[in-house]
């Protein structure tokens, strides 16, 4: 009788090293597609409040026939999570421009909104692309 081969349990190095490899590269192609997806999903934050409050800002002027002294335009830094929200210039009787700033995870961004309901996207991160005429809701640029 010959010697008799003992069955190996377990992974041999190179197995590891493969499986290893092949989390890393789903990691890399993952990872950047989800953070991406998460800020795409906080975008509508911004253009959301942004349209509410075109909306006071309209109400307002209705009751009072300007704009100047609208609530909606006061600094308010507590309705998102993710955008701070005022007037970066003073409003007039006849005009206005409300804007979003991005905070924490979506710094960068910055949409407006202003009485002639011209959306625009004023500044995002390095990658995005910006539109004058729109609010961008994809890294392309797309609205």
């Amino acid at each position: 009788m010959g010697a008799q081969m003992k069955k190996q349990l377990g992974f041999t190095l190179i197995e590891l090293m493969i499986v290893v490899a092949i989390i890393g590269i789903l990691a890399a192609i993952a990872l950047p597609s989800y953070n991406d997806y998460l800020v795409r999903g906080r975008i509508p934050d911004a253009t959301s409040s942004l349209a509410t409050k075109r909306v006071q800002m309209e109400q307002f002027f209705q009751d009072n026939r300007t704009y100047v002294g609208a609530p909606a335009c006061n600094a308010d830094t507590a309705v998102s999570k993710y955008f701070d929200f005022s007037c970066p210039a003073a409003a007039t009787a006849t005009t206005y421009t409300l804007q979003a700033q991005g905070k924490g995870p979506m710094t960068g961004f910055a949409f407006t909104i202003n009485e002639s309901n011209a959306k625009a996207t004023t500044a995002v991160p390095t990658g995005w692309a910006t539109n004058a005429s729109c609010w961008i809701v994809r890294k392309g640029g797309e609205c």
